[in-house]
């Protein structure tokens, strides 16, 4: 991690990565959870997908950590739990990369 996300991201939220959806019943399968340092707002913005549907979010999380996606799952704060909709983790809906580091 960069001395600047040392700094700016004080807070942790656990990551459960989408590894596959079942074919015939749908159903998602995660990855174990992972606790990253991040940082947060909570506040409404209207964003769109890269599908191009419109969606309200009250969460912008901020980052260094690569390679999250749209669907993988986030809970602000930590947890062991195995199931992320159960632990009332939000699905990732848009992912914006500005840089990998914040030193770059």
């Amino acid at each position: 991690m960069s001395a600047a996300a040392a700094w700016a991201n004080s807070a942790t939220a656990t990551l459960w990565a989408l590894q596959s959806r079942a074919g015939w019943s749908g159903a998602l399968q995660f990855a174990a959870p992972v606790a990253i340092a991040c940082d947060y707002t909570a506040d409404s913005k209207r964003m769109t997908d890269d599908a191009g549907q419109e969606f309200v979010s009250n969460l912008v999380l901020y980052t260094e950590r690569a390679g999250i996606k749209q669907g993988d799952r986030i809970l602000i704060g930590t947890s062991t739990a195995a199931d992320p909709i159960a632990a009332g983790a939000v699905e990732v809906r848009r992912v914006m990369r500005y840089g990998d580091t914040l030193d770059r």
